[in-house]
């Protein structure tokens, strides 16, 4: 599909709030630089986000790597490497050399999804990385444009229902929390919408703003600015609670949706293999920098609340989830080969 100079608007648009945002933060210092330990490191650090750039898992990644070489005294360099709905990008990281100075972000769909949808996603999330930390909690947010004539959740269910299977909804990709969501409220709560799969948030987001589908749903720090801005509304968030800047939107359960929460996160891992005192240091210096005021003040903008986990908690929320969502993706009947 050929997006054309819209998307490469769009792309150009978010790489300069990226850089504005950089801007901003560069005029203070505010995390505490971390000594190196035993030779570590030495170099720039790579963090691959494994979807292209426009998108939540693109903007986090920047927002941390911005003020990181405060801590490490090194440069930290973002490489995007999106397809397969992040499996290229993860299975890069998986496959490279342990020593700390490749990292990934990931997400719910991608380590906790993935491996129930793939027959091969290339890696296993339990057995091929190490967690470092969980960055954030995030709902995802149902969104239309402003000028759309669905003007709330009530009303896109309403529509939905009286034309079954004619209203459609964006996601970054087969398989996405995104996605599933859309399909836990067809299955479960009569919302007959038709998914329309995207390479990414970015690509989403643009044809949403073209009307080329009804609705989106995405992570919300995809969609804070647009929301902000005034292009989108937001009809719901997905999460137990109206989180950050979305506080005035209602959540799918206050809406009359039980049961229906879904939370999403992003987190580092390194490869399977890194010495644990690499993975302790890279700990430290990126929980500091997401304890930063500028940094935290980014994510809670951006829709979602700062966790900066232990490894432990982070390994053990990536287990809870790879068993719940294994259900959604059986209910979904989902499978790529």
């Amino acid at each position: 599909m050929m997006f054309g100079s819209r998307f490469t608007r769009l792309i150009m648009l978010g790489a300069a709030t990226a850089c504005t945002a950089i801007a901003t933060l560069s005029h203070a210092q505010s995390v505490q630089p971390l000594p190196a330990r035993d030779g570590y490191p030495t170099e720039p650090i790579r963090f691959v986000s494994p979807f292209p750039p426009g998108g939540g898992n693109d903007a986090t990644t920047r927002w941390v790597t911005s003020r990181l070489m405060e801590a490490t005294g090194q440069p930290a360099v973002v490489e995007n490497r999106g397809g397969a709905g992040g499996n290229i990008g993860a299975k890069a990281v998986a496959t490279a050399r342990p020593d700390g100075y490749t990292v990934l972000t990931g997400q719910v769909s991608l380590m906790a999804v993935n491996p129930a949808l793939y027959s091969d996603a290339g890696f296993e999330p339990l057995k091929d990385f190490k967690p470092i930390t969980q960055v954030n909690a995030a709902p995802l947010a149902i969104v239309v444009p402003a000028n759309s004539p669905i003007k709330d959740f009530k009303d896109l269910v309403a529509q939905a229902r009286a034309n079954p299977g004619r209203l459609t909804y964006a996601s970054p990709g087969n398989g996405t929390l995104s996605h599933l969501v859309g399909v836990v409220l067809a299955k479960e709560h009569d919302v007959p919408l038709t998914h329309i799969p995207y390479r990414g948030a970015g690509p989403a987001i643009n044809d949403l703003l073209g009307k080329q589908v009804d609705a989106l749903v995405t992570s919300t720090s995809s969609a804070a600015g647009l929301i902000q801005s005034g292009q989108l509304r937001a009809l719901a968030v997905t999460s137990p609670r109206r989180i950050g800047v979305f506080k005035q939107v209602p959540t799918l359960e206050e809406l009359g949706l039980k049961g229906a929460r879904f939370e999403d996160w992003y987190g580092f891992f390194v490869p399977a293999g890194t010495p644990p005192e690499r993975v302790a240091y890279l700990h430290e210096a990126i929980t500091r920098t997401l304890r930063s005021p500028e940094v935290s003040r980014l994510i809670v903008e951006g829709g979602s609340e700062v966790v900066a986990s232990s490894p432990e908690d982070f390994n053990r929320q990536v287990r809870e989830d790879i068993e719940r969502w294994a259900h959604v993706v059986q209910l979904a009947g989902a499978k790529v080969d």
